[in-house]
């Protein structure tokens, strides 16, 4: 009975692509043609902040120049996705276009790319958007992605363990310092949430790392509130040649 049915609904709302709307295989997938056109990140990448990087591994830790000129406030750093092509357009259509259902599959991306750095007890907190964002866009793309990638690598979600307070201009186009003046004091934790970070490895996550200012900000409030580990995974990451 319950095959039956599925069949059904399978015949009237055949499964698509989320990234064309093509006909495709599977319900929460890629065609052919827009999986070539994704750029995932494999192979040889800083662990700090998860960028590509030629050559091969030798066994040891691995970090780009400006992670070695300029150290994170967390430990690991990983990204699923180039920032270009396709991803761009599906990062953009999840942040912006009203299309929460992509954080599902982009889940299971961030749980393949985060596999190195998930650690037992590890809590999952996405980065925070002010209020009045929240509203007009009525969610937050990067509270879905952790939920979802929650369920993923079986790891707890605190939806509301940072808060930001304080709303901020846009950063595209700033530099990484005026990033980090745009952002200071406009991140805290959650009051009530707290005590949930002592002696904690977070991981944080959001859609997209270009400089990292915003995950560095969170991460700096997480360490002041008694964390241990920090580490940061991001559906995207832009390339520096990007």
């Amino acid at each position: 009975m319950w095959h039956r049915i599925q069949t059904a609904v399978a015949l009237i709302y055949p499964p698509r692509c989320l990234g064309c709307g093509d006909l495709t295989e599977s319900d929460f997938g890629l065609c052919g043609p827009c999986w070539r056109e994704t750029s995932f990140i494999g192979g040889v990448v800083c662990e700090s902040c998860g960028v590509p990087l030629p050559g091969v591994s030798d066994g040891h830790r691995i970090e780009c120049d400006d992670c070695l000129a300029a150290p994170r406030p967390w430990q690991d750093g990983r990204s699923a996705l180039l920032y270009d092509g396709k991803a761009r357009s599906l990062v953009l259509a999840l942040k912006h276009g009203d299309r929460p259902e992509l954080a599902r599959l982009a889940a299971r991306w961030l749980a393949r790319a985060g596999q190195e750095i998930f650690r037992e007890g590890m809590l999952l907190a996405p980065v925070p958007l002010h209020w009045s964002r929240l509203l007009k866009r009525r969610y937050n793309q990067s509270a879905l992605l952790a939920q979802h990638l929650g369920k993923e690598a079986g790891l707890e979600v605190c939806p509301d363990l940072l808060l930001r307070h304080r709303k901020t201009s846009v950063l595209d186009g700033k530099t990484a310092t005026e990033r980090a003046e745009v952002l200071e004091h406009a991140i805290i934790a959650h009051p009530k949430r707290q005590d949930q970070m002592q002696g904690r490895n977070i991981l944080l996550v959001d859609d997209v790392m270009t400089s990292g200012a915003t995950l560095a900000a969170c991460a700096r409030v997480c360490l002041a509130s008694g964390a241990n580990h920090i580490s940061v995974l991001t559906l995207a990451r832009v390339a520096k040649d990007a």
